[in-house]
């Protein structure tokens, strides 16, 4: 009995148990759901890059809450998904990850220009809504990434400045939208693809080793031959070089082969210069050795032809040499002179010479002076055996482009002296000294200058991404649309940034304030050029109209002085014309509320941005205030500017939080 009562029990505590034990084991099925909820994909994928491309723990990143990613530094989310990421001039070190960034699936904007990350660009075509990609400026190996060509939405690609191999892929024609691309100082090599890209603005693949006839597409055809500097093999009428051609008897036996057909063509394929050729077995051998006997004699008296007409070349340059003095390189007429112009007269190349001539004449009578503690990197010399390409004539000075010794790349101006006024050559130096005191980023660097017997040369670095007066009118067709409002935002703070130190750390002025001499450099920030030399100008000469119409009225029709409000002045007619796309010639004299609704007009496309743009026009017409006395400083007008940046930066991140 007492057993039988004792089963019944134990089958009700084995139950119990049973049913109890998922009572407990709940809390750990539950964590996981839990933990993929705090951790979003997108702060993964972040976690991930930076634990192998961030070895020295630049990125603070902390994850407390579930959006604090979107917090983070370089990060921009709209709703909760990450669409940019940037991370330029971070100084991060390390690799770029697999499998880590290429997760972020919404992502439009990515940039890690100028760090030191290393090794191959990972694959990143997953990432099919990404339309910029920057990865200039690091220390990246291998090939061009192949995934690149999957993202057909791109529209700026930067590679420059690494380590990358192999040729640039033929296919990159696929990516239509591009409109920058940028692969200059790699180790490409192999032909320039045909691009046929409509919309691209920015191309440079100098640096690399590139070989071959650049193909003449429309595309390639609006770019000068800076785009393709520094690659010793690259032939075509682009870059005004002839292509080098084998003799036509040791090349394909095709007597109609044309003499600008790569070497590859005529030596049939091969990798050497001389055909060799196989005995045949019929008649034709006589006549073959009688075809290589005729093309000697005709390669020697080609020799001797050449050798003749070199040293008649010679006799005729040094009588020329002795009957003439100030001798200056003939070009077209260029109404728009820039240091940076991409384009400097439609229709024919850009000149090039073998050494700038004034420079040749002078070479004994002067030195170069290098400012502001500059270290003296090349010498008069050597600026005199460079290669001068002519990049436009201005008002007052004639500029080039001048390579020194195939590496360095600098702006020469050449004053000119018809066009400036007597100037004593102590006073031009005491000015030129205080100009190349001026150090600032929103500045073309001032590196030397030259005087003597009258000539005098003022050096700048090179800027290589053209001028602001390009970006605005020069590869726009009539009808195209203004820039965006941010670019506008972006470009009129650099410009005014760079006006107000020169008000502030000096008492010089620009003088001479115009989309042409607004520079993009290499990060396509604007940088003032041509700055403080208008106090050389001759007040007695005739003024080009386009320049008269940036000029305040108080210094127009008079001998007046520059003055900073002056400069002011300027600046409020560039604002203009960065906001409406018209050359200051073409814009009404009209009372401010006219002028908004102008700008508007224009901007016609832009209605939801009419608030921010009404802002930007407003300090344009302040600063063009005919009264010099109404016109705010250059530093007020700079705060006003950031103010509207920090206004519209306040209203995104207010209207992402809400979305």
């Amino acid at each position: 009995m007492p057993k039988t009562k004792f089963k019944p029990v134990l089958h009700l505590f084995f139950f119990f148990i049973w049913v109890s034990i998922p009572c407990f084991s709940r809390p750990v099925i539950t964590y996981p759901p839990q933990t993929s909820l705090l951790f979003s994909s997108d702060a993964v994928s972040i976690l991930s890059f930076k634990s192998k491309a961030d070895l020295d723990n630049k990125l603070l990143y902390a994850l407390n809450e579930r959006f604090d990613y979107c917090q983070w530094r370089g990060v921009k989310c709209a709703q909760g998904r990450v669409v940019r990421y940037i991370l330029q001039n971070a100084a991060l070190r390390g690799v770029f990850p697999a499998n880590s960034l290429s997760k972020l699936d919404q992502l439009r904007v990515l940039s890690l220009r100028n760090n030191s990350l290393s090794g191959p660009i990972p694959d990143l075509s997953s990432l099919y809504n990404l339309k910029s990609l920057f990865l200039g400026r690091n220390n990246f190996s291998g090939t061009f990434p192949p995934s690149i060509l999957l993202l057909h939405r791109i529209t700026s690609l930067d590679l420059s400045y690494n380590e990358l191999t192999g040729p640039i892929p033929a296919n990159l024609t696929a990516l239509e939208r591009l409109n920058v691309l940028r692969l200059e100082w790699n180790r490409f090599d192999g032909p320039v693809p045909a691009l046929n890209q409509s919309f691209l603005l920015i191309f440079n693949v100098s640096g690399n080793n590139l070989t071959g006839k650049i193909p003449v597409t429309p595309t390639l055809s609006k770019f000068n031959t800076t785009a393709f500097s520094l690659n010793p093999d690259l032939c075509g009428e682009i870059i005004n070089k002839a292509c080098a051609s084998r003799a036509p008897f040791f090349g394909s036996p095709s007597a109609s082969s044309p003499l600008g057909q790569s070497a590859e063509a005529q030596s049939g394929g091969g990798g050497g210069g001389v055909m060799v050729l196989s005995p045949p077995s019929s008649p034709k051998k006589s006549h073959r050795r009688t075809g290589v006997v005729l093309g000697f004699t005709i390669g020697i008296a080609l020799i001797l032809f050449s050798v003749l007409l070199a040293l008649a070349v010679v006799k005729k340059q040094r009588v020329d040499s002795k009957g003439t003095n100030g001798t200056t390189i003939a070009s077209p007429e260029v109404t728009n002179s820039n240091a940076g112009n991409s384009r400097t007269h439609i229709g024919e190349p850009p000149e090039r010479k073998t050494m700038m001539p004034e420079i040749q004449r002078l070479k004994k009578s002067g030195n170069l002076v290098f400012v502001g503690g500059e270290v003296e990197g090349y010498s008069l010399e050597q600026l005199m055996r460079a290669s001068a390409e002519l990049l436009g004539r201005g008002t007052m000075a004639t500029t080039y482009k001048a390579v020194v010794d195939r590496q360095l790349i600098l702006t020469v101006k050449r004053l000119d002296a018809g066009r400036t006024a007597v100037t004593s050559g102590e006073a031009f130096e005491q000015h030129m000294e205080a100009v190349g005191g001026l150090v600032h980023p929103n500045l073309v660097p001032l590196r030397a200058y030259f005087q003597a017997k009258g000539e005098r040369l003022v050096i700048y670095d090179y800027q290589p991404n053209g001028s602001v007066y390009n970006l605005v009118h020069g590869s726009r067709s009539t009808r195209a649309k203004p820039l965006h409002w941010t670019s506008c935002l972006k470009i009129a703070e650099d410009v005014a940034q760079g006006l107000a130190y020169i008000h502030q750390a000096s008492r010089l002025v620009h003088g001479n304030l115009k989309s042409t001499n607004v520079l993009l450099g290499t990060d396509f920030e604007a940088c003032l050029t041509d700055y403080c030399l208008a106090v050389f100008a001759d007040s007695s000469s005739s003024e080009d109209p386009d320049t008269l119409a940036y000029k305040a009225p108080e210094i127009r029709k008079s001998n007046r002085k520059l003055t900073p409000k002056s400069d002011v002045y300027s600046f409020g007619v560039f604002l203009l014309e960065l906001l409406t796309g018209k050359h200051p010639s073409q814009h009404p004299v009209l009372v401010p509320r006219d002028l908004l609704e102008w700008v508007r007009t224009i901007r016609e496309d832009d209605v939801g941005e009419y608030r921010r743009l009404g802002m930007l026009t407003e300090v344009a017409s302040v600063c063009s205030l005919t009264s010099p006395e109404q016109r705010p400083a250059m530093w007020q007008a700079l705060k006003m500017i950031q103010e509207i940046k920090e206004s519209a930066m306040m209203e995104d991140r207010a209207s992402y939080g809400h979305s």
